[in-house]
């Protein structure tokens, strides 16, 4: 164990546990399964980890900081609807065929309960709370007393999340010969950030 590189362990982890999942359902596998099939300690695990529910959200915990980067780097646009297209775009194409989240191809087999469900939810809504936040600061540069300037950052920030999640959940459900995320994620946000642009 003391031989593996560092870099792997995450991935291995990764590996071991969505083998656990689909060949016992994710109750009845153990931390202490998911480290003796990927060849490393528990605390190897702890240093990854907080708990064997992040293991099911890994992509998506991913994408929330693909996000904050690709947001952050477009703090100086003069268009902060485009730049919130742009950011999830690339957000998406971080994405592979290969890597679709097992949670969201085999939620059935590996035994996601409505519990573990709703745990990806909340980290989904973290995708809105950040687009938000970069809306209100920037949307409304010109007339930062805007009264309405929240609701309408949280209305718009929901609607173009729900549009992504549309798109990753047809993605996901199209198999291996799906099309790349990037183009799904294309198709049905940039109507709904037309929509806003033009209102």
């Amino acid at each position: 164990m003391a031989g593996r590189p560092r870099a792997s362990s995450q991935r291995m982890l990764e590996e071991a546990a969505s083998e656990l999942f689909l060949e016992s359902g994710y109750a009845k596998t153990t931390i202490e399964q998911i480290t003796q099939r990927a060849g490393v300690s528990r605390n190897t695990f702890f240093n990854y980890f907080t708990a064997k529910s992040d293991l099911l959200w890994v992509e998506l915990d991913a994408s929330l900081q693909a996000l904050t980067d690709a947001l952050a780097e477009r703090a100086t646009s003069d268009d902060p609807l485009g730049a919130v297209q742009e950011a999830l775009l690339v957000t998406a194409a971080g994405f592979t065929a290969e890597r679709a989240p097992l949670v969201l191809t085999q939620y059935e087999v590996m035994g996601i309960d409505a519990e573990l469900k709703a745990a990806g939810l909340a980290r989904a809504l973290a995708h809105a709370d950040l687009i938000e936040r970069y809306l209100v600061a920037r949307l409304w540069a010109a007339n930062p007393l805007a009264a309405d300037r929240p609701l309408q950052a949280r209305a718009i920030a929901l609607a173009v999340l729900g549009a992504a999640a549309a798109a990753v959940g047809r993605w996901a459900a199209d198999g291996p010969s799906r099309a790349p995320l990037v183009s799904y994620v294309e198709r049905v946000v940039h109507p709904v950030l037309r929509g806003f642009s033009t209102g």
